[in-house]
């Protein structure tokens, strides 16, 4: 259990967040599996990775980009309070609420940042070359969510800083002299 409750809209939203990186992992995936995804290289041919490298590099890329997402559990997990014992000299104490909010805030704003940079000419004659509408469709259409990857992370971090900072209401009492 968490100290204060976590609502369910925040619980439910960080469930969200894993997903927003799975089609794009998923449609990279495609590439290392010898597809082109109907991507064209420079010549109008379809696109093919040059060398196991690159297979490793998008692997790694898509397995990295999954486990960033899943940390936004620990902003709705009790292990987002209380480090969890097995960790190294940490374990077991309580996780200093900015320790967590802060990387949460600038990770937030660096996906927003991130993908608001990247889909700049999705719409223009500037985007990838691809075979036919319908890839270039298929593209946009698993790259889209990572679009809401910032924003989602944003809110969810102000939902754990409202929890873990804000303090109950000060009554002030009176006393009669």
């Amino acid at each position: 259990m968490t100290e204060r409750p976590v609502p369910r809209w925040a619980l439910r939203l960080a469930h969200v967040i894993p997903f927003l990186t799975l089609p794009s992992g998923l449609w990279r995936l495609g590439l290392v599996a010898g597809f082109s995804m109907g991507m064209l290289d420079d010549n109008g041919r379809p696109a093919a990775l040059q060398s196991t490298g690159e297979a490793v590099y998008i692997v790694c890329l898509s397995l990295f980009s999954e486990a960033v997402a899943l940390t936004a559990f620990g902003l709705v997990k009790p292990w987002g309070e209380v480090a969890p014992r097995w960790i190294p000299f940490i374990g077991g104490r309580r996780v200093a609420p900015y320790a967590a909010i802060i990387p949460a805030t600038l990770g937030s704003l660096a996906l927003i940042g991130i993908w608001t940079y990247g889909f700049r000419d999705v719409f223009t004659d500037s985007f990838l070359p691809f075979s036919s509408d319908a890839a270039a469709a298929l593209m946009i259409t698993c790259y889209a969510p990572l679009n809401l990857w910032g924003p989602a992370l944003l809110v969810l971090t102000w939902a754990y800083y409202r929890r873990r900072r804000l303090e109950a209401p000060v009554t002030a009492s009176v006393d009669a002299v």
